[in-house]
């Protein structure tokens, strides 16, 4: 077994975690353009990206999410870069594991391939598992410690990218859903419900489980998600990583309403209800995860 994989099991074991916190927005302020590809700066603006890094760890954070979320051959090609999967997933663990040293792990960032798989869409479910072990393999490759599925919708293509991951090597895998109210209670935008979802990655073998993002989720909200998750994690660990409120324009530039100290109040409760890893997701930032930090002992 992988020792940093190994190590990262039993810290898990022992004491919840803190996760780190958005890293595109981070991007955008120190110069992304929205809609770029800000994988490419893995390699173009590596001092950036090291940045990001670098602020969350001295927050705090247990866990550095490596700035590959759009790292899998499809969506890399809308940027008309998918022949470089390897170098931009291995330059961007490079960096996440340049800044964490030994004291933190890194999460190898896969996020959905930006389409919808067979019937409902053109998404081969081979070719897209294809592409989810490559972006897996050069993500451990460069350093990753475990991998994140993450912001999922599909049940069955998170399942997909969690065997994609086992099958290139991952020893320690994460997965995670983006959930939105509806009528009949939290679902997916796919029509998941928490069970539903959550049952899809247990049995695909994700070792954490949980959510992330979410569309109108009160930090409330996620503490009742939690529990369901919880609930439905067949012992799993639970991750779960807020949006810091829903984005809205103000003066032509987007903000979050909750802040910091807001945000780091409702850590007790999420822990309460049973998480064992807390970060936050779009819209959060060093500050969040700073004020975070006082909840968790080391």
């Amino acid at each position: 077994m992988n020792p940093r994989s190994h190590s990262l099991r039993e810290a898990l074991a022992r004491r919840p975690l803190l996760g780190d916190g958005a890293t595109g927005t981070q991007l955008q302020q120190l110069g992304l353009a929205p809609g770029a590809c800000g994988e490419a700066w893995n390699v173009a603006q590596p001092g950036s990206v090291r940045l990001v890094h670098r602020s969350y760890f001295a927050a705090g954070s247990d866990l550095l999410t490596t700035n590959t979320f759009g790292g899998s051959s499809y969506v890399l090609a809308g940027h008309g870069v998918g022949a470089r999967v390897r170098e931009l997933n291995v330059a961007g663990a490079r960096l996440a594991r340049e800044i964490a040293g030994d004291r933190a792990w890194v999460l190898g960032d896969i996020g959905p391939f930006g389409g919808m798989l067979e019937p409902l869409g053109d998404g081969v479910p081979q070719e897209v598992a294809l592409a989810f072990q490559a972006q897996a393999a050069a993500l451990l490759e460069g350093g990753a410690d475990a991998i994140l599925v993450e912001t999922m919708s599909d049940s069955v293509e998170a399942a997909l990218a969690v065997r994609s991951a086992r099958a290139a090597g991952a020893e320690f895998i994460f997965a995670t859903y983006s959930f939105q109210p509806a009528a009949a209670g939290l679902r997916t935008m796919m029509g998941s419900t928490v069970a539903e979802a959550m049952a899809a990655v247990v049995m695909a073998g994700a070792d954490v489980v949980g959510a992330n993002c979410g569309t109108k989720l009160s930090l409330e909200a996620y503490m009742r998600l939690t529990a369901e998750l919880v609930a439905a994690a067949e012992g799993r660990p639970v991750m779960v990583q807020p949006n810091a409120g829903s984005p809205r324009l103000e003066d032509g530039r987007i903000v979050y309403d909750i802040h910091p100290a807001q945000f780091a109040a409702a850590v007790p409760g999420l822990l309460a209800a049973g998480a064992r890893v807390i970060g936050g997701c779009c819209g959060s930032t060093p500050a969040h995860l700073a004020a975070m930090s006082v909840h968790f002992a080391r």
